[in-house]
């Protein structure tokens, strides 16, 4: 049974900042995360955006985010367990253990769950369901891999115009098609994207895709009247994610629908076990990677408390540790 101080489930970037700073208190940590990659949501659905809100970097992208906070921890040596659930947890003696879908035990001083929004499934595109070719997407890992294409964006939300932004120096041409008139977007945001040469059809829906082996045209119905086809090389459906917390709104967790009830030291109610970032809950709460990293460092000075309690709160600047 693998023995680590804390155990930190999910490896998005509240996870890893988690995993550099229980290191540099001096703590074994080990990260688990579904995912084959460390970066959560950040790896999955948009390495290539743009994020303009981390303190310090006026922008850096999703990937370069990622490779950094993993650089960042690296001298610690935290154990990575990708690719593998968290599938239950119990206590032994008042202590967390982690039970993995691979059959490994994990047992733990402490456990700080940073699962972003849980497991998260893209919304379908309607007009692609049943649909057998390829080219439709609902993230877009590489945009070489669309360079020179004729891409449709579906949706209104952010993921739509952060994706119009990134795509458009790369593609042949974009046209982004929502459903209303109206943007959930940034207005900042939609406002750049209505300044660059992308299409944008409003009060609209696509009816039906053509091609055989791969997505070659797309028909498109403006208020209800006769669908218009314009060719098209890939769809990018950015309609939204649902998302579930999986196993762990079996953990007995105090839960306000999917998010985790936490105290200002972000604690649970289950004894040693804290989380951070998207999924923690609390009045006032703010969903950004900046607060993230903040109640990281609040969880596991919290939780190193916890796991011995002759250690300070405060571990001191890390200017000062070198």
């Amino acid at each position: 049974m693998p023995e680590v101080d804390v155990a930190v489930v999910g490896a998005g970037p509240t996870g890893l900042f988690a995993a550099y700073y229980a290191g540099f208190r001096g703590l074994r940590v080990a990260v688990v995360d579904t995912l084959p990659e460390p970066g959560g949501q950040v790896t999955a659905m948009y390495p290539e955006k743009d994020i303009f809100d981390v303190a310090g970097l006026p922008c850096v992208k999703g990937r370069d985010l990622v490779a950094n906070l993993v650089a960042q921890a690296a001298p610690f040596d935290p154990l990575y367990l990708l690719g593998v659930r968290a599938e239950k947890l119990s206590h032994r003696d008042g202590l967390p253990t982690l039970h993995l879908a691979d059959g490994t035990e994990l047992s733990c001083g402490a456990v700080i769950v940073t699962g972003g929004m849980g497991s998260f499934t893209p919304r379908p595109l309607p007009a692609a369901q049943g649909y057998p070719g390829a080219g439709v997407v609902y993230f877009v890992p590489r945009l070489d891999d669309l360079a020179g294409q004729d891409v449709l964006i579906v949706g209104g939300g952010d993921s739509a115009f952060d994706w119009a932004l990134a795509l458009h120096p790369v593609a042949r041409s974009v046209t982004l098609v929502h459903r209303r008139d109206r943007f959930r977007a940034h207005a900042a945001t939609v406002a750049r994207v209505q300044a660059l040469p992308v299409r944008i059809v409003v009060n609209a829906q696509v009816t039906q895709l053509h091609g055989t082996a791969r997505v070659t045209g797309a028909d498109i119905a403006v208020d209800g009247g006769a669908a218009q086809r314009v060719p098209v090389g890939t769809v990018v459906a950015a309609l939204g994610f649902t998302a579930d917390l999986g196993p762990l709104a079996e953990w007995g967790l105090r839960l306000d629908r999917r998010h985790i009830l936490v105290t200002s030291t972000m604690a649970t109610n289950l004894p040693r076990v804290f989380a951070a970032g998207d999924i923690a809950e609390y009045p006032g709460k703010v969903r950004l990677i900046a607060t993230g990293f903040g109640e990281a460092a609040t969880a596991v000075n919290n939780a190193a408390v916890a796991i011995d309690p002759a250690a300070h709160l405060f571990p001191g600047h890390s200017s000062e540790a070198g």
